[in-house]
C-alpha cells in the first residue's frame, strides 16, 4: 500500500479541472460584464447623449468672435462733420513669429518713434497674452514711417503694419469741450462694458459728446465663426457671419460758425460763453478758452505732453463753460429787481437814493456804490441802465435772503441746467440753511446786502446765466438747455429730430413787471446812461443786456495790488432781438477788466455773428470795425 505522504503528493486532476473550470468562468463573467458597461457607457455616449457632445465638440472647435463696429459720426447743425472715423495704420507685432521681443523693439527704434511708455506698455500686455495673439506696439503711423518699416520688413518677422480706423476731430481745439474725444478703454473701462464687448471694445468716450451719448455712438457687435484648436489659434475663417452695424449718428445744435466766431472773439483771453436759442433750449454755441486739440488723447497722449496740458497756468483742460463757478455779480440784478416787483414789495415807478455809500441800519459798516457821490434817486430801470449797487442793497434787505434765494431758484439758479454734458457744475444759491449746514453759522444782513448784487456766497455757471436770461427774454419758459439736435441711424436715412422735455413755466409775476426789467436791461445797451452803451448804441437791432464785474484777487501772493484787468472777473448776459428773440448768450472773462469793457464787446460779436451771418459774409470789415468799439462806465 502507498504510504499517506505519497498518497498527499498525487494530483487529483478531476478535482483541478472542475477548480479551474470555475474559475476561468467566474473570468470570463468579470471580462463580460467590463465589455457590457463599456458598451453601454460607449452607447450612452455615442447614441444617447450624441447631440450634447456633438455640440460640446462643435463648440471647442468652432469660436464665435465678435466684431467691433464702426462709431457713429457727429455733426453740427448744419451737417459739418465735427468727428469722424479715418484710416489710420498700426504697428501689431506676433511675439512667436518675432521672437525676442526686447531686441525687437532696439532695431524699430530707429525706424520709428518709440517712446518708452510705448515699449513699457507693450511688454506689459505680451505678459499676458498667448504667443500667436498679435499685440500692439504703436498707433498712428505716420507715411514716413510706414516707408521705413516697408523697406526693412525683410528683417522683422512677426512684424505688421495693420489698417485700422481711428476717431479724428477735424476742427481740433474749437470744439474740444463739447464733442470731447474717445481714448484707449483701461481696466476700469472695460468692467463697465458689457461681457461680448469687454476684449473687442478698444476705444470708449472718455469726456463731452463722446461720453454722454456713448451707448449709441458704439453700435452693435458683429459676429464670425472661426476654427480654432486645442491651444485657441484661429485655423480658418468659416462662412457664417453677422455683420456689425454702425453706431448713431448725431447732430449737435452747435452752429461751427457761430462756434468759431465766439471762439476768436476771446483771442487769448481765459473764459467761457454759452449761447442758446431762447425758443427751444438749443445750445448754439458753448465755448471755453484756451482750449486743447483732442486728436493726440484717441491713442494715447505722451506723460510729457499731458503733463504740459494739466501745468499750464491756463488750464485748458478745464471746461470753463459747464464746470466753471463765477460770481455772477450785477448780471444778477435783474432778477432779483423781478423778484421785488413779483413780490410787490416794489413798482417799477419807486426810486431809491444813492449816496455813493449804503449803510445798514444800525450798523456802521458803509456798502459802496461804484461812482463816487452816488447816482442820485433811482427808479428800478436806471437803476439797472447804470448798475446802481444801493438801489439792490436796499431790495435785498426788503426781500430777505430766502425769498430771495427762492425766486432767483426759479430761474434755476443753484441747480445743474441738465445740459446733456456729463459733469455740469450746480454753483451756490446760498440761504440761512445753506450757511448752517456749510460753515455751522448763522446769517448776517451784511451778507444778504452782497447777495442781491451778485457777490458774496453766490456761485453761478454760465449755462445757468444763459438760460435764466433766456427765460427773462421769451416771457418765463426754462428750457433745459441740450446739446443733441437729431440722430440719424444711417447716412442713407432721413435724421430724426430729437424729442426735447417740455420748459418749465416760471411765474413771474404781471407782464409789466418783466417789461420793466427788459426796460432796463435795454437802458444798459442801448440807452443814453447805459454801463454798456458804447457796445449797443449803434446795433442795427434792438436787444436786452446786463454788465457785470466781480472782485477774483485784490492782491498778489507778494502782497503787491493788482491791475484792475487782473483782478476782476468780467461777465454780460444779453438776448437779441428785444421782440421776440432768438439768441441768448452769456459771457465771463477770466482777469477781465469790466463787463462794460471786456465781456460785452465780446457777446455783441456773438450776437453779430449770428444774427448778421449773411452781412457778415459779405462785409467782415465792416462788421469789425463796430464790434471793436467799447466803452461804457465800470459798472457792475
Amino acid at each position: 500500500m502507498l504510504s499517506a505522504a505519497k498518497r498527499r503528493r498525487l494530483k487529483d486532476s478531476q478535482a483541478e479541472s472542475r477548480l479551474f473550470n470555475r474559475r476561468a468562468l467566474l473570468a470570463l463573467a468579470v471580462v463580460v460584464l467590463i465589455i457590457g458597461a463599456l458598451l453601454g457607457r460607449f452607447a450612452w455616449l455615442q447614441v444617447v447623449n450624441h447631440d450634447d457632445f456633438s455640440a460640446r465638440s462643435e463648440r471647442n472647435r468652432v469660436k464665435v468672435r465678435a466684431l467691433a463696429p464702426t462709431r457713429g459720426l457727429i455733426f453740427d447743425r448744419n451737417g459739418v462733420l465735427l468727428a469722424d472715423n479715418r484710416l489710420s495704420y498700426r504697428l501689431d507685432v506676433i511675439p512667436e513669429r518675432a521672437g525676442e521681443l526686447a531686441p525687437l523693439l532696439d532695431r524699430l527704434q530707429g525706424l520709428i518713434e518709440l517712446s518708452n511708455e510705448d515699449r513699457e506698455r507693450f511688454i506689459e500686455l505680451a505678459r499676458y497674452r498667448r504667443p500667436f495673439q498679435s499685440l500692439q506696439l504703436r498707433f498712428n503711423l505716420s507715411q514716413e514711417e510706414q516707408a521705413r518699416l516697408a523697406l526693412d520688413r525683410w528683417r522683422l518677422p512677426g512684424v505688421e503694419v495693420v489698417p485700422v480706423p481711428s476717431r479724428h476731430y477735424p476742427q481740433g481745439a474749437l470744439l474740444a469741450h463739447v464733442v470731447g474725444y474717445v481714448g484707449r478703454a483701461n481696466a476700469e473701462d472695460q468692467a463697465q462694458l458689457d461681457e461680448a464687448r469687454r476684449g473687442v471694445t478698444s476705444h470708449v468716450g472718455k469726456t463731452g459728446i463722446e461720453r454722454q451719448y456713448e451707448q449709441m455712438l458704439r453700435g452693435e457687435l458683429g459676429r464670425e465663426r472661426v476654427e480654432i484648436n486645442a491651444e485657441g489659434r484661429v485655423l480658418r475663417f468659416l462662412d457664417q457671419s453677422t455683420p456689425a452695424q454702425a453706431g448713431v449718428n448725431l447732430y449737435l445744435t452747435i452752429d461751427l460758425d457761430l462756434q468759431r466766431a465766439a471762439a476768436a472773439a476771446f483771442g487769448d483771453g481765459r473764459g467761457a460763453a454759452v449761447a442758446i436759442d431762447p425758443r427751444n433750449g438749443e445750445v448754439l454755441a458753448f465755448v471755453s478758452m484756451p482750449s486743447y486739440d483732442p486728436n493726440p488723447f484717441v491713442n494715447g497722449i505722451s506723460h510729457a505732453a499731458y503733463a504740459a496740458l494739466l501745468n499750464s497756468k491756463d488750464r485748458p483742460l478745464y471746461n470753463r463753460a459747464l464746470q466753471g463757478g463765477y460770481e455772477p455779480g450785477s448780471t444778477l440784478k435783474p432778477f432779483v429787481g423781478l423778484a421785488g416787483l413779483a413780490k410787490g414789495l416794489r413798482t417799477p415807478a419807486d426810486t431809491t437814493l444813492s449816496t455813493g455809500e449804503f449803510t445798514i441800519p444800525g450798523q456802521q459798516i458803509g456798502f459802496r456804490d461804484w461812482r463816487t457821490g452816488g447816482h442820485g434817486r433811482v427808479d428800478l430801470e436806471r437803476a439797472l441802465a447804470e448798475s446802481v449797487n444801493s438801489y439792490f442793497y436796499q431790495l435785498g434787505l426788503d426781500l430777505g435772503i430766502d425769498q430771495m434765494a427762492e425766486s432767483l431758484a426759479e430761474f434755476g439758479f443753484g441747480s445743474p441746467t441738465g445740459i446733456d454734458l456729463p459733469g455740469e457744475a450746480s454753483g451756490i444759491l446760498p440761504t440761512r440753511q445753506w450757511k448752517r449746514q456749510r460753515f455751522s453759522q448763522p446769517w448776517y444782513p451784511g451778507e444778504t446786502v452782497i447777495a442781491a448784487i451778485g457777490q458774496g456766497f453766490n456761485v453761478s455757471t454760465i449755462p445757468q446765466l444763459a438760460v435764466a436770461t433766456a427765460a427773462l427774454g421769451n416771457g418765463g419758459l426754462l428750457h433745459q438747455p441740450r446739446l443733441l439736435r437729431a440722430t440719424q441711424a444711417r447716412l442713407d436715412r432721413p435724421a430724426s429730430p430729437f424729442q426735447a422735455a417740455a420748459p418749465k413755466v416760471i411765474g413771474l409775476g404781471d407782464e409789466s413787471d418783466r417789461q420793466a426789467v427788459i426796460a432796463g436791461m435795454h437802458a444798459v445797451v442801448q440807452g443814453a446812461t447805459g454801463t454798456a452803451r458804447a457796445v449797443g448804441i449803434d446795433a442795427p437791432y434792438q436787444f436786452a443786456g446786463k454788465t457785470g464785474t466781480a472782485q477774483r484777487v485784490s492782491r498778489s501772493r507778494d502782497g503787491a495790488e493788482q491791475a484792475s484787468g487782473v483782478r476782476n472777473q468780467a461777465l454780460f448776459v444779453a438776448f437779441a432781438p428785444l421782440q421776440d428773440p432768438q439768441i441768448a448768450v452769456a459771457v465771463v472773462v477770466e482777469a477781465g477788466d469790466s463787463g462794460s469793457r471786456t465781456a460785452a464787446p465780446l457777446a455783441r460779436k456773438i450776437i453779430d455773428a449770428w444774427l448778421l451771418r449773411e452781412a457778415a459774409v459779405g462785409a467782415p470789415a465792416t462788421l469789425q470795425t463796430r464790434r471793436g468799439q467799447q466803452g461804457g462806465g465800470d459798472a457792475g
